[in-house]
């Protein structure tokens, strides 16, 4: 049931939550969930080529067609609670510092994540380092939120939460393994407005709506639900765990 479900989205850059997970984050806030999403960078060195091509083009200028971009697709995804934090990119390694750390930490235990979403697990995202160096800082600030060891003033320790890796680019060069397949249909319409806001990654726009529709076909399959007609899929961090398998 999604309804009262707490949601925690983290992006290394400004738009890879909405390529990855766009549909998903629209249909947990349609159903009634709690989202809440933070934007580590907006790619300004590394994910915003076509803005460079722009005659004047500067770091400041880029930034800010990479917010207004970012900005508009969380409206129409219906997104309330978005945080950026401004971090250098390419690569974003030497910035996840143990302040960052901490931040991230303090995060999670005032959000209480059911859920997190962020980059795959494997970290082998071939064209995209920063991707991998973002889902080990997750995956460790997400065990230590956990420990009652790990003191931070006005912070509770949180209890395990489920944590879900994005689908990346160039799927099979990253050795990407499908975990969880989310039929996405009613908010797939949502899902390919906000990915065209960003003017920047035009070339991604393509790739995620057919990803969409061959998840679609591969979430049938699974399922054997013939309504779906669109879906997202995200790896596994951890196996379920349960009174019955599902």
């Amino acid at each position: 049931m999604i309804q009262g479900k707490k949601m925690l989205v983290v992006s290394a850059h400004a738009a890879d939550y909405v390529w990855r997970s766009g549909g998903t984050i629209a249909k947990y806030i349609k159903n009634g969930a709690d989202v809440h999403v933070v934007v580590l960078s907006f790619g300004v060195r590394g994910e915003s080529n076509d803005l460079w091509k722009q005659e004047g083009a500067t770091a400041d200028s880029v930034k800010e067609a990479r917010k207004k971009e970012t900005m508009e697709a969380a409206a129409i995804l219906g997104i309330q609670d978005i945080e950026f934090w401004d971090l250098p990119d390419y690569p974003m390694a030497p910035a996840l510092t143990p302040e960052v750390q901490e931040r991230l930490i303090r995060k999670i235990r005032e959000v209480r994540p059911d859920i997190i979403l962020t980059h795959d697990k494997n970290g082998e995202d071939v064209l995209n380092p920063d991707h991998n160096a973002v889902s080990q800082f997750v995956f460790e600030c997400s065990i230590q939120s956990n420990s009652n060891g790990v003191r931070i003033e006005g912070t509770q320790t949180t209890k395990q939460m489920r944590l879900y890796g994005f689908e990346p680019h160039q799927t099979e060069l990253s050795k990407f393994t499908p975990g969880s397949f989310i039929d996405i249909t009613e908010a797939y319409e949502q899902k390919v407005a906000a990915m065209k806001c960003f003017k920047a990654q035009g070339h991604l726009i393509e790739y995620y709506t057919e990803r969409a529709f061959l998840r679609g076909n591969h979430i049938r399959r699974i399922s054997g639900n013939q309504t779906y007609k669109y879906a997202e899929c995200f790896s596994n961090f951890f196996p379920t765990a349960g009174e019955e398998l599902y």
